[in-house]
């Protein structure tokens, strides 16, 4: 069962790795979970959110996008003064708001072949490249209705993460390239609730919807919760076929950690 101390323990361990400090402050949900997460009752949970940070304030130019996430500064200046927390934790809070308001250290300038390098954000990566698929969902009405969708896509391997825009009823979803969009609209079909249509964009750039053809697909399903699928942002792609192309990301046979933990972030923090 996943829970708020085995999330932020899981970010603390890739946050320790430098390769993946980079790609964590980016994400659109990592770093407003952890902000959030410092205001847990848990000590365990605050300690364990407190390391993550610091671990991803090591990376300088991250440092801008932290203080500048909404509600961290106050969330630090809060655990600073408040009473009946640990020693560790009150002096890491306070270490940590130093470096996030010290003044900015000029960046170094790097050569340009260090420059077109690509990173390679997490320890024994295969970069493999994703796409991102926009789906209308018939049915999605309640918090209810996306609650079923969501159990529905954490359970297809190849499925990276998702967001949903439910006042048009709309679920963006990250997943590998070798996975057939089919299975998304088969794995929905399955709630026998919901029905979904792939949203593309014709050649005069105009929205329609494409029925997904769910019949004899076959989905694969994710067994456990595995390690952490990492993904790396690319320049949008048009194609006839899917909404947009935009991600890489590594291969896993076991599927994806963030499979899990984007749904548990999304149920908890999302609204």
């Amino acid at each position: 069962m996943m829970d708020a101390l085995s999330v932020v323990t899981q970010l603390r361990d890739l946050a320790s790795e430098p390769q993946n400090r980079d790609v964590i402050v980016q994400d659109q949900g990592c770093l407003p979970g952890l902000v959030l997460f410092l205001d847990h009752q848990n000590t365990d949970v605050l300690f364990a959110t407190l390391q993550t940070l610091r671990y991803l304030a090591e990376l300088s130019p991250n440092i801008p996008t932290m203080k500048n996430e909404l509600g961290m500064m106050v969330s630090l200046e809060n655990l600073i003064v408040r009473h009946g927390l640990s020693v560790d934790i009150t002096s890491l809070a306070q270490e940590l708001y130093d470096i996030l308001t010290a003044p900015a250290k000029p960046i170094p300038r790097t050569p340009e072949r260090e420059r077109r390098k690509k990173p390679q954000f997490f320890i024994n990566s295969s970069q493999k490249k994703a796409k991102s698929v926009t789906l209308h969902i018939k049915g999605l009405d309640s918090i209810d209705q996306r609650s079923l969708c969501e159990e529905a896509l954490l359970k297809v391997r190849g499925v990276i993460s998702f967001t949903f825009q439910m006042a048009t009823k709309r679920c963006t979803v990250r997943i590998r390239s070798d996975l057939p969009t089919e299975s998304l609209g088969s794995a929905i079909a399955a709630t026998q609730v919901l029905s979904a249509q792939q949203v593309v964009k014709n050649e005069a750039g105009e929205e329609v919807l494409v029925p997904l053809d769910a019949s004899g697909v076959d989905v694969q399903k994710n067994s456990a919760i595995p390690d952490y699928l990492p993904e790396e942002e690319e320049s949008p792609e048009k194609e006839v076929d899917r909404a947009i192309s935009r991600t890489t990301a590594k291969e896993d046979s076991s599927g994806s950690w963030l499979n899990a933990a984007a749904g548990f972030l999304t149920k908890t923090f999302y609204w």
